[in-house]
């Protein structure tokens, strides 16, 4: 399924030279992670104790690109410059999801929108990456499938924030629709993770009996 996780690539190599430059400061993978993490909680609190002021939502698209590109740094510093570990590992996956339900909270707070369905949202989010964790215990690789990944949340969630921002109003059907969409989308997504991570998984085996 698309997702806005193809386009990671081209991301990256927009960032690396500010990767090289961290890198050579001696700043970590899991520095960075950890400071992402840090930073999600802080604007997350910030919102939901601010949630009145509408205008301070104009905060949450500009970080959340921020957050992408804080996460797409620590993993290259992983990868390109020797820093993977064990711990580095747990803290990726703990803080993106703990990050996520500290940010889409807030949303629980706003006029219109079920606080109901913006939770079933969170934990919708939890068990997708869980999905995509999951498939490497059984041998195949970090599904990233879509169509609603942290990328693609990331979007949904920043556009919405800077409608509700910019003080253009959101329609009731608006509000109602949007987190049943996200919600079917994510468990569209917690499927095709397990499935293609099964099918992985059972064709690596095929191939082992051929070897």
């Amino acid at each position: 399924m698309p997702s806005i996780y193809s386009l990671k690539p081209s991301f990256q190599g927009r960032l690396r030279p500010i990767v090289r430059l961290l890198a050579r400061a001696g700043v970590t993978a899991n520095q960075v992670t950890l400071l992402a993490c840090t930073l999600s909680i802080a604007v997350g609190v910030l919102l939901t104790a601010r949630i009145e002021s509408r205008a301070l939502l104009l905060v949450l698209p500009v970080f959340l690109f921020l957050r992408m590109a804080l996460n797409a740094m620590d993993g290259m510093l992983a990868r390109e410059f020797g820093q993977k570990s064990d711990l580095g590992a747990y803290l990726n996956e703990l803080s993106d999801v703990v990050s996520d339900a500290f940010l889409y909270f807030p949303f629980a707070y706003l006029p219109g929108f079920d606080p109901l369905w913006i939770g079933a949202v969170i934990v919708l989010a939890v068990i997708s990456e869980m999905a995509g964790t999951v498939a490497v215990t059984t041998g195949a690789s970090r599904r990233y499938d879509g169509p609603m990944g942290k990328s693609d949340r990331a979007f949904a969630f920043g556009a919405m924030a800077l409608w509700i921002g910019l003080h253009l109003g959101v329609a009731p059907w608006a509000s109602w629709l949007f987190p049943r969409l996200i919600a079917l989308l994510l468990a569209a997504t917690i499927i095709n993770r397990v499935r293609n991570g099964l099918a992985e998984t059972s064709a690596l085996r095929a191939r082992d009996v051929r070897c």
